[in-house]
């Protein structure tokens, strides 16, 4: 895992004008259909092979989609979606559309890289289609030139230095506001939910099927709530909680890191023999504060890196792997003791994104621009008060101790000029999806994926008792089966399922190879790989 350094890094539109793409009176024959369309669903996509070094049977494409839908002979933005056809054509279901989260992930690739990692079962089944959401890759890509700097809002709270953290944020959001104007409205998750039903309409489907990881989980629910005789088998894997976006869900990751630290902590107190960091829990927290104190004092040289105590609580995400956490705190206390490390010139830059290599040239800062948009644009509720900011990162600091200050600090939110165009959407529908939860996930953690199971009512949940990471489905997972079974049949269980981890995925972080990107900044393991 690379090591990212942590000071881097108008009306309401209730269904929108999407609504007018199955008529009120269905017609009675299909081109009379087709007709009644809005112009922009009638495209025919011209597909071609996403890049030389890519398989011929991995086609991509561009559409135009409205910016605003509420004006949908307005201004056209792209929307590039790609895909690959079912392997069984006589067994062909339908459409399978992929999201890998974010906000500001790019899914153009997800066909070719999912394709192994899914059972034949379902690639048989669906024709996968991957997609770039607005403002994302291919699609429009959003960039307000921020530096790497700028682009890093891990931020820990400082009295002595918040003064300068709200002149960042403020220049974040005056940044994208000079850059994007008025685009910046229109760049949301209800707007992307509409992009993917024109991509329905436009491949002649009557309703889509879905898998979602992470952000995609959201973009899923929003998608149930507003076209929900549209939508088929949806699997809602590593759940956002819908009632706590976003601020909420950045300081869920305080929360959550909590019983994941103390987790570590006894786990490893069993194990002094092996790690000598402390045979009971407080002795090995008191080792791992006694380290982030030092590292304050003078950072620690660590695999050519200086880290400082901030450096390190702002990779809480390791505790979630109990190994990799202990591994790495033995690492860390070795390097406090060597007197004789040195900094590495260059290691532990920020590093940004690399888009697929079939994909148009992007701004370097295109994922962060596009998950601030997002974040920012999705809801109304963030406080406009930087003292509001100061009070919540103080609190939270002495109730999350390792993360609490990271996550509730100032955001550029709170000088975002461009509102969303609407409101956020209450997820409340009794739709038949599927959700998948691991009970350690760093990035969503439990509380988050029950907060999702409850918003929509009528879905089952599978949890993965044990199950360490982000992202489940394609990983070899005990909710593998289920998930699968559902897509290949539509029968959702009977009641929630709780399966169990082996032993040995208890202790680590792996979970295959799913590619689920992390938004801007947020936290790895330092010096690990």
């Amino acid at each position: 895992m690379t090591y990212v350094r942590s000071r881097r890094i108008a009306p309401v539109l209730a269904v929108s004008a999407l609504a007018a793409l199955v008529p009120a009176v269905a017609p009675a024959t299909a081109s009379a259909a087709a007709r009644s369309l809005p112009e922009y669903a009638q495209q025919k996509p011209a597909w071609h092979r996403c890049g030389s070094a890519t398989p011929a049977a991995f086609q991509c494409a561009t559409l135009k989609v409205p910016l605003n839908y509420s004006r949908p002979d307005g201004k056209k933005i792209d929307l590039a979606i790609s895909r690959i056809k079912a392997s069984s054509p006589a067994e062909r279901r339908g459409v399978l559309l992929l999201n890998p989260g974010g906000p500001g992930g790019s899914g153009l690739d997800l066909p070719e890289s999912l394709r192994t990692a899914i059972p034949k079962s379902v690639t048989k089944k669906y024709d996968l289609i991957g997609f770039d959401p607005r403002g994302v890759g291919a699609s429009s890509p959003l960039g307000c030139g921020l530096t790497a700097d700028e682009e890093n809002w891990q931020r820990p709270y400082k009295a002595a230095a918040y003064a300068k953290d709200v002149k960042w944020a403020r220049t974040v959001a005056e940044k994208c506001d000079a850059k994007q104007g008025d685009t910046l409205r229109h760049i949301t998750t209800r707007n992307t939910a509409r992009d993917m039903d024109v991509v329905r309409a436009v491949l002649g489907e009557k309703k889509i099927s879905y898998l979602g990881y992470s952000y995609g989980t959201y973009l899923g629910a929003v998608y149930t709530q507003m076209f929900p005789r549209r939508t088929d088998r949806f699997v809602l894997d590593s759940a956002i909680d819908p009632a706590r976006i976003w601020r909420g869900m950045m300081q869920v990751w305080s929360e959550g890191s909590e019983p994941a630290f103390t987790r570590w902590s006894k786990w490893t107190a069993r194990r002094d023999a092996t790690y000598k960091l402390g045979s009971t829990p407080d002795k090995v927290r008191k080792t791992f504060w006694d380290l982030v104190a030092r590292a304050n004092r003078k950072p620690i040289v660590f695999h050519g890196a200086p880290l400082s105590g901030d450096d390190i609580r702002a990779g809480r995400a390791m505790f979630f792997s109990v190994r990799t956490a202990a591994e790495t705190v033995v690492e860390l206390k070795k390097a406090a003791a060597d007197k004789n490390q040195a900094v590495t010139p260059g290691t532990g830059k920020r590093e940004r994104p690399t888009p697929p290599a079939f994909g148009r040239a992007v701004p370097s800062d295109n994922s962060t621009a596009a998950f601030w948009a997002v974040v920012c644009g999705d809801t109304r509720a963030w406080p406009r008060d930087p003292e509001q900011y100061r009070r919540d990162a103080v609190r939270d600091k002495a109730k999350y101790p390792l993360y609490g200050d990271f996550a509730s600090t100032i955001k550029p939110c709170a000088f975002w000029k461009k509102n969303g165009s609407e409101p956020a959407t209450t997820i409340d529908n009794k739709v038949g999806v599927l959700t998948l939860q691991n009970e350690w996930d760093p990035q969503t953690p439990l509380p988050s994926g029950l907060g999702m199971h409850r918003a929509l009512k009528g879905s089952k949940m599978v949890m993965v008792a044990g199950g360490v990471g982000h992202g489940i489905y394609g990983s070899k997972s005990c909710a593998d089966k289920t998930a699968t079974a559902y897509l290949t049949t539509g029968r959702l269980p009977a009641k929630d399922v709780v399966c169990q981890a082996p032993a040995p995925a208890r202790e680590s972080s792996s979970v295959g190879n799913l590619p689920l990107p992390a938004p801007p900044g947020v936290p790895g393991m330092p010096g690990r790989s």
